[in-house]
């Protein structure tokens, strides 16, 4: 092999470099070996129901927190469940931006109220708004309820109030749902699936 100068100082550059680079821990081969770590690792799975429709497809929604006190978990995947029996693992356009809606700076997360004729909205918390909720209801039935007809006849119902039902729930949860706005006496009863 003919060396000059110029090929001495490259060989010695090039080894020189590739000697250091060992030295420091750096092999190729163990570089490229190196397995990646999946993103979904460290992350908590929730299994949960789509709210869009009335299909009530499965959905794993996969969180990142670490679940400290003052740490806050944040949704960073959501895919279908391939589990459930509805959906099997599959999720429409909706169901499959989820992730947006959940992040949304827009969502509502806590139940507020309005006054008539206020034009501001105020916070409530939860048992102030359905304890609000039950007495309105509670009054309005008190007000309403129609034991009987004037011709005596027996009809137990309640016709001002109505009552809309979750589409993504079971079927016994509808069923226990129904008993209980029947035992109230309402007829004006219906499921979002049908709506």
């Amino acid at each position: 092999m003919d060396m000059n100068r110029r090929h001495f100082f490259r060989m010695s550059g090039a080894g020189l470099v590739g000697s250091s680079l060992v030295a420091m821990g750096f092999s190729p081969t163990a570089a490229l070996a190196e397995v990646r770590q999946f993103k979904l690792a460290s992350t908590t799975v929730t299994r949960q129901t789509c709210t869009y429709c009335s299909v009530g497809c499965g959905i794993l929604m996969y969180s990142l927190g670490t679940g400290g006190k003052n740490a806050k978990s944040s949704v960073i995947h959501v895919e279908g469940d391939p589990d459930h029996p509805v959906n099997r693992g599959t999720l429409c356009p909706k169901g499959a931006g989820l992730l947006d809606f959940i992040n949304s700076p827009n969502r509502l997360l806590y139940p507020e109220y309005r006054a008539p004729g206020s034009n501001e909205w105020k916070r409530l918390s939860w048992d102030d708004a359905l304890t609000r909720i039950t007495k309105l209801m509670k009054e309005d039935r008190d007000a309403n309820f129609e034991a009987s007809t004037a011709d005596g006849l027996k009809v137990n119902r309640w016709l001002t109030t109505g009552m809309l039902a979750a589409s993504a729930a079971s079927n016994e949860a509808g069923y226990i749902t129904h008993k209980v706005a029947r035992s109230w006496g309402l007829l004006a009863f219906d499921n979002q699936a049908r709506v």
